[in-house]
């Protein structure tokens, strides 16, 4: 057995973990592809637990989920039966965590640097004029929660009710049980944002340097990096700035400036650059831009136009103020335009590009190319451990995030490959110019998904590139002649609302789940069992062209000398392989990729074989792969 393994390990596991744990022993960070069936969860925690308990280090847990966090927990819980160790999951505010988010709708819009304002605010008042969620943890003893907790380790969902029914802030809770804890479940957040990780770490009551970091899903964590430094500021807002100038009597911000001033002058700026710059979905702008137009409508100098944006977010800092003295949600859209414009102004113009985005409500964005500023936590710490299903190239990865003491390898999935199979169509294709030129390819797409949902009869997904190629179908009336009832996966939905949908989707035999490559579902979610036995791929799911793109390849080719291969292709490979990855979850899974596009045969080891009657090998493998008991229930469900 292995020291904080609570199970016999799987073929190859010992491997993985005796790979972290020697890379630990050197202080060394661990860079790893590792397939599905790896365990990577419960063998991150079997080989850093130990060392850290040892060694006086605390884990930090980053997921991108909330069921990635509860499966840490899951592990946690079953090695504690061979190992003394304590984990607890903390989430952001939000209506989930924060009770007064709950009951006023004003706060529900609060972003977390506005609630953690307002929160600081009332868990200073003392005359019972503050917060009552707070105010009652004063009256309880504390520790007898986290003993509680340090007996149970629950489920971040299952420990939040029980203070929302003992009338306790579940967030101030899950912070007083953080000090105690080998192993802290957090997002991304807690770590990349500095604010946030000043004071994570503080309830930690640990340094940076003395904690070993392990990142789920790390194929996403450059592209979260560039995102998290990156500014964009929407022209609606700019609305909002004049409502709340109208309400402040309209401020001075220079000399012979009024905020509204301001407003039409950035209002200018967005007509200009949609005028000039903007082609099809974005456009670059030049560094100077924004100044330029600036001063002209202003009629002001350069020197002045810094001055106006500094008093801009200096007036919107003391509007939050007083909001927060009034125990209202201390957001200031004056201030939030001053540090939009204090960003673009500031921000490096060798690893940022300066963009107009189009659509129904344009935006100018600063965008960072180069996460490399951003993940400066990920090198300071005393080690760190990336993780994933689909992180090749690996070198460009360490490269990117500037890891120097480093690890790196890939460990293949354990299961057995006789279980999946992967098909193609070899006469349709989503490429953009085979459309254009042939557009009864949309109509055969569909044909073969009407076949194979129908002739299969199995719980299916099928992908789409996009959410826009996805409409494209539902418009066409492709549920309709669907022999099955079909779920959505609609842009924009909540948490609670994504799950509900694959929850009711996972329950059905014969249900057909419509689903986005790259998205929540195709990347975050497990299908087990006959939960999806058929998984449908339109298309290869690669991003449309913008200036952004293009920017950004270019970047690339200069850093890695393989802009197209890092910014294109391999992002496009990633989601292929996570979408078929739902299939395979467990060494009893199994079932059927097809590929509705035959420029499939251009992936590396994708390993799709052509079909010429898609629904006969589909049904000739599950008949060669299914048990006698799928039979008879396949046969139960028939009569019912």
């Amino acid at each position: 057995m292995i020291e904080g393994l609570p199970y016999e390990p799987r073929p190859g596991q010992d491997r993985l973990i005796r790979f972290i744990a020697n890379a630990l022993e050197r202080g060394r960070h661990s860079v790893i592809e590792s397939g599905t069936g790896t365990g990577k969860t419960v063998s991150s925690l079997a080989a850093t637990v130990p060392f850290a308990k040892r060694n006086g280090k605390r884990i930090i847990y980053l997921t991108r989920t909330k069921s990635q966090q509860k499966q840490v927990l899951t592990e946690l819980r079953e090695m504690s039966s061979v190992i003394d160790v304590f984990g607890v999951a903390i989430q952001g505010r939000s209506a989930a965590t924060c009770p007064r988010m709950c009951e006023d709708p004003d706060l529900r819009s609060g972003s977390p640097e506005e609630m953690s304002r307002l929160c600081s605010h009332l868990k200073s008042k003392k005359d019972g004029g503050g917060c009552r969620y707070y105010d009652a943890i004063r009256n309880i003893d504390t520790e007898l929660y986290v003993d509680e907790l340090l007996d149970s380790m629950p489920d971040p969902e299952a420990f939040m009710e029980q203070c929302i029914e003992d009338g306790l802030c579940p967030y101030e809770m899950m912070k007083a049980a953080v000090p105690f804890a080998d192993v802290v479940a957090a997002p991304y957040t807690f770590v990349v944002v500095p604010y946030i990780r000043h004071h994570f770490l503080d309830w930690m009551n640990c340094t940076i340097e003395d904690t070993i970091i392990i990142v789920d899903e790390a194929h996403n964590l450059p592209d979260y990096l560039r995102e998290s430094f990156t500014s964009e500021y929407f022209v609606r807002s700019l609305s909002y700035v004049e409502k709340e100038a109208e309400v402040e009597g309209n401020p001075l911000v220079a000399i012979g400036v009024h905020v509204s001033a301001v407003v039409e002058a950035m209002r200018a700026c967005f007509l200009e650059a949609n005028m000039e710059y903007l082609h099809d979905t974005d456009g670059l702008i030049p560094f100077g831009f924004l100044q330029e137009v600036l001063m002209g409508e202003l009629h002001v100098t350069s020197p002045t136009v810094a001055n106006i944006c500094k008093n801009i977010s200096e007036l919107g800092e003391t509007i939050r103020e007083r909001k927060k003295s009034e125990h209202k949600l201390p957001r200031s859209y004056i201030g939030n335009l001053g540090d939009f414009l204090t960003f673009w102004t500031m921000c490096d113009d060798a690893s940022y590009v300066r963009l107009i985005n189009g659509g129904e409500n344009h935006s100018l964005e600063a965008y960072c190319m180069d996460p490399f500023e951003a993940a400066e936590p990920f090198r300071d710490c005393f080690a760190s451990v990336h993780m994933s299903g689909t992180l090749e190239p690996i070198p460009e990865y360490v490269l990117e995030l500037g890891l120097k003491r480093c690890d790196h390898t890939s460990f293949p999935s354990p299961f057995d490959s006789e279980n999946l199979l992967t098909l193609y169509a070899e006469d349709v294709t989503t490429r953009h110019n085979d459309l254009q030129i042939d557009p009864d390819n949309i109509d055969r797409i569909m044909e073969h998904i009407v076949d194979l949902v129908n002739g299969v009869g199995r719980n299916t997904a099928v992908f789409f590139p996009s959410y826009d190629m996805m409409e494209r179908f539902i418009s066409k009336r492709l549920p309709e002649r669907l022999d099955g009832e079909v779920f959505t996966e609609r842009r924009g939905m909540t948490q609670v609302e994504l799950m509900d949908t694959v929850d009711t989707f996972r329950s059905s035999y014969g249900g057909i789940l419509f689903a986005v490559t790259g998205g929540r579902i195709s990347e975050g979610l497990d299908f087990p069992s006959r939960d999806l036995e058929l998984a449908i791929i339109v298309g290869l799911p690669y991003q449309r062209p913008s200036a952004k793109k293009d920017a950004l390849m270019r970047y690339c080719q200069y850093r890695f000398e393989s802009g197209w291969d890092h910014v294109v292709k391999a992002p496009m490979i990633r989601k292929m392989r996570q979408a078929r990855g739902r299939l395979i979850r467990s060494g009893t899974d199994r079932g059927v990729a097809v590929v509705l596009d035959n420029r499939v045969t251009q992936i590396p080891g994708f390993d799709a074989i052509l079909s010429d009657d898609l629904v006969r090998d589909c049904n000739l493998f599950f008949d060669r792969v299914m048990k006698p008991s799928d039979f008879m229930l396949r046969d139960q469900v028939a009569r019912f």
